[in-house]
């Protein structure tokens, strides 16, 4: 596990070292996205409400620390960011943050499309200022169309995107157990928030990034948008079945249950020797990934067969006869992946800060060779920063932040 270090981004090394990112999110699809981008030395200044900051700061699980009860979500998704308060409601919190945004990369966004601009503070607005800003805006139904304006959750996106219809056991449609929309949103919005970096060290241009949670969920859903256009089917939940591999899914075992993927020839092969059963390696009607396909020969001959390899054999057990021959990954629950010698080699567990509580939490999926991620860190107390950036970092003098915080600015 790496260790905790500092939140200042200013002196951190790695690929997006000196960019700016001004972040005015809150929950999940917006901090995440800022967090990634910190992760690859971003300097990332967290901007709240005083007086209603990101409601996932009462989110659980909690710590109680020195500063008071902790929320471990809120410091996952907030780690190494700059905490400033500027209640943008205001006439000269407006100008405030106008003078940020001068000297800023990056503003990234949440809110329903049209709040920014109704505070003045909309993309054609910032551009005037900077003419090199990046306004990455995440919304439900995004910038433009007929739902633009409508209210949404990670739900909206998974039911409005098709996702919801197409996961679940046969003839039960489900949620996904995550909060899929707002994460997928949120890393589609590093990647277009990158490439608009790239293009304005190219023309020297900003732009919008306007990236909806529907839209995320809808680029998931593999294979159900083809399908439909081609043939007009409209798929609906498989369980743990593939629609059009086999065996391909999730089988018991004597303590659980593993995903078994030995669909192709060489790996059904594989797996035949592996568990010493000729009979199924030699079968007549179980030769080609077609005929292992078919529901009868599936159900009368490869089923019978994995349950029987399986049913007096723990999931460790099964994980090391499988070792690279064929894929078989034990379904593990959280305590179980959190304490894999994989993960932990991979720096998957990190630390995060706050208000002096320290949590265990999910690291970086991204390996960089020469300027690795740094995802270790704190995340920021209510307006923490709020005098050092705003004075050591934009210039306000401390009788201006004394007044702005008298008139409940900051």
């Amino acid at each position: 596990m790496q260790d905790s270090q500092d939140t200042s981004q200013a002196q951190r090394p790695g690929p997006l070292s000196g960019i700016v990112v001004l972040d005015v999110t809150r929950v999940v699809a917006g901090p995440y996205c800022t967090m990634v981008l910190a992760d690859l030395g971003a300097r990332v200044i967290k901007v709240e409400n005083p007086s209603a900051p990101d409601y996932v700061r009462d989110f659980p699980p909690f710590v109680d620390a020195a500063q008071g009860r902790q929320s471990g979500f809120f410091a996952q998704y907030n780690r190494h960011k700059e905490g400033v308060t500027l209640n943008l409601k205001q006439p000269e919190a407006r100008e405030v943050f106008l003078e940020m945004v001068r000297k800023a990369d990056v503003v990234v966004e949440n809110f329903r499309p049209g709040v920014m601009a109704r505070l003045g503070l909309g993309y054609d607005v910032l551009r005037e200022v900077n003419p090199r800003i990046i306004y990455t805006g995440i919304s439900g139904f995004g910038q433009v169309g007929p739902n633009s304006s409508m209210p949404a959750y990670d739900n909206s996106a998974q039911a409005s995107g098709g996702l919801w219809s197409i996961n679940g056991p046969v003839g039960e449609p489900t949620r996904v157990g995550t909060i899929i929309g707002d994460l997928a949103a949120s890393l589609y919005a590093v990647i277009g928030t990158l490439s608009a970096l790239r293009e304005v060290e190219r023309s020297g241009e900003g732009q919008m990034v306007d990236i909806s949670q529907q839209d995320a969920v809808m680029s998931l859903t593999e294979n159900a948008v083809v399908n439909h256009t081609c043939s007009g089917e409209v798929p609906g939940p498989l369980g743990n079945d593939h629609p059009f591999v086999r065996p391909y899914g999730r089988f018991p075992c004597k303590d659980g249950y593993v995903f078994f993927g030995g669909y192709t020839d060489k790996f059904w092969r594989e797996a035949c020797l592996a568990f010493d059963d000729q009979e199924m390696l030699d079968h007549p009607d179980l030769q080609t990934m077609e005929q292992r396909f078919d529901n009868t020969a599936y159900e009368k001959h490869v089923r019978p067969a994995i349950e029987r390899w399986f049913a007096t054999r723990t999931k460790a057990e099964l994980e090391t006869i499988a070792g690279d021959r064929f894929p078989l990954s034990p379904i593990k629950n959280m305590a179980e992946v959190v304490a894999d010698p994989h993960i932990l080699a991979r720096n998957m567990m990190t630390q995060a800060m706050l208000g002096g509580a320290r949590f265990e939490v999910f690291g970086s999926p991204v390996k960089l060779s020469a300027t690795p991620t740094q995802v270790a860190g704190a995340a920021p107390t209510l307006g923490q920063h709020t005098d050092a950036v705003l004075g050591g970092w934009l210039g306000l003098s401390d009788e201006a932040l004394a007044r702005l915080r008298e008139e409940g600015v900051i």
